[in-house]
């Protein structure tokens, strides 16, 4: 059992980087799965609405995309900033106590600095968008073209736009970490 002498600030850190990288590594795959969860209930939407030949079911996708896209935006802010205070705060602090020459924790500097990295971040904003917008966007499109368009539906569906116009702006806002 460890006393109170045998705990130092360089082990408090560590464990903190412990928590935090765990907490980095389960955000990154529910966030990832979120994405394939998403297709799929926009997909059984369709299928539901394409069945039942009521159009007005197609509502439901931009709900779906709103809730389930916030939900990976938010989760991807997160994991963005865990990174970004292992840089910034973390190694930093470790890396004084320690003395440490070079940088501490370095591969989260290193994997950054990837020439294929700006590339990667714009297509996976392009994926993030065309699920979470463009999809949603489609199935507004064409309950706007059916019979089932009536005037309540469609200022819900108006509402729904301006809302995946919002969230479409924080995907891009983000885009940029």
């Amino acid at each position: 059992m460890a006393t109170t002498d045998d705990v130092t600030e360089s082990t408090l850190l560590l464990a903190e980087y412990d928590c935090i990288k765990e907490e980095q590594k389960t955000r990154i795959g529910f966030r990832d799965n979120l994405l394939y969860f998403t297709l799929a209930a926009a997909t059984a939407a369709v299928a539901i609405t394409v069945q039942s030949g009521q159009p007005q079911l197609l509502l439901a996708v931009p709900v779906i995309c709103l809730v389930l896209g916030w939900t990976y935006l938010v989760n991807d802010e997160k994991i963005s900033s865990i990174g970004c205070y292992i840089r910034d705060q973390l190694g930093p602090r470790l890396g004084e106590l320690t003395a440490a020459h070079g940088t501490v924790f370095g591969w989260e500097i290193y994997h950054r600095d990837d020439a294929s990295r700006t590339t990667r971040k714009r297509l996976q904003t392009a994926v993030d968008l065309l699920t979470y917008l463009a999809l949603p966007m489609l199935c507004l499109t064409a309950f706007w073209c059916s019979p089932a368009a009536q005037t309540l539906l469609v200022i819900v569906s108006l509402a729904q736009t301006l809302a995946l116009a919002v969230l479409g702006w924080q995907f891009l806002r983000y885009a940029e970490r």
